[in-house]
């Protein structure tokens, strides 16, 4: 059965796209710890990001890169942040999170709430440097 990444990527379930090539996604995560929250994903739908085959995880993290730079230029940010958990949906992804202070990180906290327009916003300028890049 597809993941709901999957089910995103086919466009079945609509998603605020940042980035996309032929291999990876990139879409805003709709329950956001900070504004601009990322999660990068491959299209091939395997469970752990470690089981990845080492081509594949090479190239979803050039991706990720890539899109932390767009990020960067959006989001006002000191920095870009990578987390990996993988426990909350059995498709491999990083999560990109644009930070001023680190305790964003914590994953017990409260999450921010972001408008539509904001995501679309977001979602539209990264889009724009990403291909700019």
């Amino acid at each position: 059965m597809a993941s709901i990444f999957s089910k995103i990527i086919a466009g079945d379930i609509p998603s605020y796209r940042v980035a996309e090539d032929e291999h990876h996604y990139a879409f805003l995560d709709i329950n956001p710890m900070t504004i601009g929250h990322t999660l990068v994903v491959p299209k091939v739908e395997v469970d752990y990001l470690y089981d990845l085959d080492d081509n594949t995880l090479a190239e979803l993290n050039v991706f990720a890169k890539k899109v932390a730079k767009a990020l960067e230029k959006v989001v006002p940010c000191k920095r870009v942040g990578v987390m990996v958990i993988g426990t909350e949906v059995p498709h491999a992804h990083i999560h990109l999170l644009p930070f001023q202070q680190e305790s964003v990180f914590n994953i017990t906290a409260s999450r921010v709430s972001v408008s539509p327009e904001e995501m679309k916003r977001v979602a539209s300028e990264t889009l724009k440097f990403f291909l700019q890049a």
